[in-house]
C-alpha cells in the first residue's frame, strides 16, 4: 500500500515549502519513489520539488484545467509511487472563490488526506481550536495530522502536541527555524539557481525533517490505496505526420508546466533552443517561448544578435509563435532594468517592458478567443510601455467574471501575453500554436 497526502496550512508564511522539500528528499533517500504535486498555477515550487525528488511535479490546477484532466493526471503520475506527496497553495480552504479550486477542493476530489503544517510561533494550547476548526469545517475532507513548524524546543512542543491531541489531530513532530534551509528569493517567488547549490540544500532540508519528524508515523497515517490508471483516448499519439515546434529554454526562459510539453509532444516533435545560447533557429514550423528570468541575463540576450534576427524573420514570414510573460518582454524593443537602461531584444511588437517601479499584477485569467475559451494566470511585476497601437485579441477576465486589461498581442502568426496558459487538458487545434 502506498501512501499519499497533501501537505496544507491554515495561511501563506507556515513554511509548508520547505518542509515538502525537505520530506521529498527524506523520502527519496529512504529509497522510495516519490511523485511531487503542487496545487495551483505556480511553476516556481514544481521545479524545485522536481530537484529534491528527482521525479517530475506537476500542477493540479482546477480552474486552469478541470476535474478530469486533474484526476487524469495524478492518476496516471502516481500509479507506480510509493509516496505521493501534493503541496497545497496558500490557507487550506483558499481558492478563486472561496474553496473552489484549494487544497481542500483537491483532497476531496482526490480522496487524500491533509497533512497540515502550523506556525507555532508564539502559540501553545490555542493551536486546539484553531486545529479543531481546520479538521471539522468540511465533513469532507481529512485531517489526520499536523506538522508544528518554527517551534525551537521541546518543552514548547510539548504544549503544542497536547492541543493536537485534543483537538483529534495527530502531531507528527516539530521543525525548529534552521537558517541553513533558507530558500532565497527573487521578484516572482523561490529563487532557481544552480542545481548544485539546491542538492545541497535539499540534503539539509531532508536531515533536518528526518531528525525531528516521525516519518514512519507519517506514511502509516497517510497510506492510500493507489487509484487505477485509465488512459484517454485523447492523450494517444497521432498517427499522421508531426509538425515540429521549437520551445526555448534555458536559465532565462524555464517557467514551462511539464504537462504543457508532454501535451505538445502528443501533437509535434518538440526540440529546444537557447535564446541565451543558440545562434540559429532549428528548422521548425512553430516556437514557444514561456516566462523565466530574462531581466536576470539582459546583457546575454541583448548580445545574442543572430538568434533574435532569427526569431524576427521567423515571424515576419508568418511563422507560429506563442510567447507568454518572460517571452512576451523578450519579443518586444527593449527591456529596461530596474534603473531605466534599456537592452535590445528581438523589436517584433513596438513596446518595451520595464522593471523599473515594480507593480505586482497577479491573478487567474480567462481567455476568449471567437468560440474557444482558454485559462491561465499572471504573475509579474514588469510594466509594458506601447509606442504605438498594436493590435491585441481575446477577451481577458479575471476568475469572478471581471474584466482586466491585460493584453494579448498578435502580429500575423505571433502572439505574445503575460499570461501563462495551461493547454495540457485542450483539444490542440485550440491551443493558439496551431
Amino acid at each position: 500500500m502506498a501512501s499519499s497526502f497533501v501537505i496544507a496550512a491554515p495561511h501563506s508564511g507556515s513554511g509548508k515549502t520547505t518542509i515538502t522539500l525537505g520530506l521529498l528528499r527524506a523520502l527519496h533517500n529512504m529509497g522510495k519513489k516519490v511523485q511531487p504535486f503542487k496545487v495551483g498555477p505556480d511553476y516556481l515550487d514544481t521545479t524545485h520539488h522536481t530537484m529534491a525528488a528527482k521525479t517530475t511535479s506537476y500542477n493540479l490546477d482546477l480552474f486552469m484545467s478541470n476535474a478530469d484532466h486533474v484526476r487524469s493526471l495524478y492518476n496516471e503520475k502516481c500509479s507506480d509511487a510509493d509516496v505521493t506527496i501534493t503541496e497545497g497553495v496558500m490557507g487550506l480552504f483558499d481558492g478563486a472563490r472561496k474553496m473552489e479550486g484549494s487544497s481542500a477542493a483537491i483532497a476531496e476530489m482526490l480522496d487524500q488526506p491533509v497533512v497540515l503544517v502550523m506556525s507555532g510561533k508564539a502559540m501553545a494550547y490555542s493551536a486546539a481550536p484553531l486545529l479543531y476548526g481546520l479538521k471539522n469545517f468540511y465533513k469532507n475532507i481529512r485531517v489526520v495530522g499536523v506538522i508544528f513548524n518554527f517551534v525551537k524546543t521541546e518543552s514548547h512542543y510539548q504544549f503544542l502536541k497536547e492541543a493536537a491531541i485534543d483537538a483529534g489531530v495527530t502531531p507528527l513532530g516539530y521543525i525548529p527555524p534552521n537558517e541553513e534551509i533558507q530558500i532565497s528569493s527573487r521578484h516572482l517567488g523561490l529563487s532557481i539557481d544552480s542545481k548544485n547549490d539546491f542538492d545541497g540544500l535539499a540534503e539539509k532540508a531532508a536531515a533536518h525533517v528526518s531528525k525531528h519528524l516521525d516519518l514512519d508515523l507519517l506514511l502509516e497515517k497517510t497510506a492510500q490505496v493507489c487509484p487505477v490508471t485509465q488512459e484517454q483516448a485523447s492523450m494517444d499519439v497521432e498517427d499522421k505526420p508531426r509538425k515540429r515546434i521549437a520551445v526555448a529554454k534555458d536559465e532565462a526562459f524555464n517557467f514551462i508546466y511539464p504537462a504543457n510539453i508532454e501535451h505538445l509532444k502528443r501533437h509535434y516533435e518538440v526540440v529546444y533552443f537557447s535564446p541565451l545560447t543558440s545562434k540559429e533557429l532549428p528548422k521548425v514550423d512553430a516556437l514557444y517561448i514561456a516566462g523565466g528570468y530574462p531581466e536576470m541575463f539582459l546583457k546575454e540576450l541583448s548580445a545574442n544578435g543572430e538568434i533574435k534576427k532569427a526569431i524576427f524573420d521567423f515571424a515576419k514570414q508568418g511563422g507560429k509563435i506563442f510567447a507568454e510573460c518572460g517571452g512576451m518582454m523578450y519579443l518586444g524593443k527593449h527591456i529596461r532594468n530596474k534603473e531605466g537602461e534599456a537592452f535590445d531584444m528581438c523589436g517584433i511588437f513596438n513596446y518595451d517592458t520595464t522593471m523599473e517601479n515594480m507593480k505586482l499584477h497577479l491573478g487567474y485569467r480567462e481567455v476568449t478567443l471567437g468560440e474557444s475559451i482558454i485559462r491561465g494566470h499572471e504573475f509579474h511585476y514588469s510594466q509594458c510601455i506601447e509606442h504605438e497601437d498594436i493590435p491585441k485579441i481575446g477577451l481577458v477576465k479575471n476568475a469572478r467574471g471581471k474584466e482586466v486589461d491585460t493584453p494579448i498581442y498578435r502580429y500575423k502568426n505571433c502572439v505574445a501575453t503575460y499570461i501563462h496558459i495551461y493547454w495540457a487538458h485542450l483539444n490542440i487545434d485550440t491551443v493558439m500554436l496551431d
